[in-house]
């Protein structure tokens, strides 16, 4: 399936652009997933069929155009008084990538946002390769820091103790980010001094195989064209699980908190995230720690990265354990950091098992459970095979194990920015 961007003037008008996504080839006949934009803003994916010797552009701006007849892009919030969005680091945790490395930081030394640095975190590196990198092709535009304790919510960490931003964002080293994404995703710091966390929308950039297609199709990291905070101080009355789904917030690929609120509740749980037993979870565990705090949290799907999903099944097998166990090992992180929570939790406990049943359920679909619609994202109608549904309950049932594993490994390990 080929990715491509259609730029429309407006929702039944001209076609201002198109073309493929991050530069690839041409679009040919056949399937391609395409992001929308109306006069550059981000606003729906469709897929569609290029009929052989069919202009592409024709085709996908027939379907564009259909879809958002169907389904009316949502209002762009009025303009705010134009501010410039706050000094802002952006931290890349990596290890031994060196070359989705130089793709990610080359897309981020061209975003628009006037006043930035970045920081690279070498996580547990076990050669030169991204040291060598960072000296050699970015030494005066990107800062480098080794962290030798393996795992990413530690790497974040670190990342946060070298920052010297008023923002920090974060990002993986196997996205591409749009040249706006930086600035749509820390002006609104700038407008709401109660913000504490934004999030942003996150596509894929090569739709190749099975396993990126499927994982696309089952949801993929996308959270939707509108924009939307939530607040604490005011509970979304049709979330009766809030705030505890915390994957409905963003992840952690594409990402920004307020750095006085992160360090306020400690950064990362250091014993969550890839690289750990507990699989995953640090972006999460970061979400509701904010929102305890009191904070805000802001979604803007203007603020885009396009995102580089692991090609093999294997890959896909390893996601989908990794994603069960991810949920619940933050959920242990929560509540065995912020004990306070655990009331509200026992009470909502039983819709969350049963919400938790529906988003691991197998389904069958398409072509008998193996293929899916990428793009119809929450409508639990895509297929989702039952040897991945079970490693994702498996994770489930793993994931607290797994937290209480790695927060033995990390006991007694300092945050980085109180080390004397």
């Amino acid at each position: 399936m080929h990715v491509a961007e259609l730029d429309l003037e407006g929702p039944d008008g001209a076609v201002l652009s198109f073309g493929p996504a991050l530069g690839g080839p041409p679009v040919p006949a056949g399937d391609v997933f395409a992001l929308v934009r109306l006069r550059g803003r981000p606003v729906a994916t469709v897929v569609c069929r290029v009929r052989p010797g069919e202009n592409p552009g024709d085709a996908v701006a027939v379907a564009a155009r259909a879809r958002l007849a169907a389904r009316p892009p949502a209002r762009p919030a009025a303009p705010a008084q134009r501010v410039a969005p706050p000094r802002t680091s952006v931290v890349v945790a990596t290890r031994e990538r060196a070359d989705q490395l130089a793709r990610a930081l080359d897309s981020l030394l061209a975003q628009d946002h006037p006043n930035f640095e970045i920081v690279v975190v070498d996580n547990a590196p076990v050669t030169a390769a991204t040291r060598e990198l960072i000296e050699h092709k970015y030494a005066d535009r990107v800062r480098y820091v080794r962290e030798p304790v393996p795992g990413l919510a530690i790497a974040h960490n670190r990342g946060v103790a070298a920052a010297d931003g008023v923002v920090l964002a974060f990002t993986d080293d196997d996205v591409v980010a749009d040249p706006h994404w930086l600035t749509a995703l820390t002006t609104p710091f700038a407008h709401d001094p109660g913000l504490g966390c934004t999030t942003g929308l996150i596509l894929p950039a090569r739709l190749r195989t099975r396993a990126q297609i499927l994982l696309e199709s089952h949801g993929g990291f996308a959270k939707g064209f509108t924009a939307r905070t939530w607040d604490p101080a005011r509970p979304p009355a049709g979330e009766p699980l809030f705030p505890f789904t915390a994957g409905s917030f963003g992840s952690g690929a594409n990402m920004a908190f307020r750095a006085r609120a992160l360090r306020a509740i400690g950064g990362f749980d250091p014993a969550t995230g890839t690289g750990t037993p507990a699989r995953g979870g640090d972006d999460l565990y970061a979400f509701v720690g904010v929102l305890a705090a009191g904070h805000r949290l802001r979604y803007s799907p203007d603020a885009l990265v396009w995102h580089h999903h692991r090609e093999s099944w294997q890959d896909l097998e390893n996601q989908a354990y990794g994603y069960g166990a991810g949920l619940t090992a933050y959920l242990a992180a929560t509540l065995a950091r912020r004990p306070a929570l655990l009331p509200a939790l026992l009470r909502k406990l039983p819709r969350g098992l049963a919400h938790a049943r529906a988003i691991s359920a197998p389904r069958s679909g398409g072509d008998g459970g193996h293929a899916g619609v990428p793009g119809q994202h929450g409508t639990q109608t895509h297929a989702w095979p039952s040897k991945l549904s079970r490693l994702q309950r498996r994770g489930m049932l793993a994931g607290p194990l797994g937290y209480v594993r790695a927060r033995r490994k990390v006991r007694g390990l300092p945050r980085p920015w109180e080390e004397k």
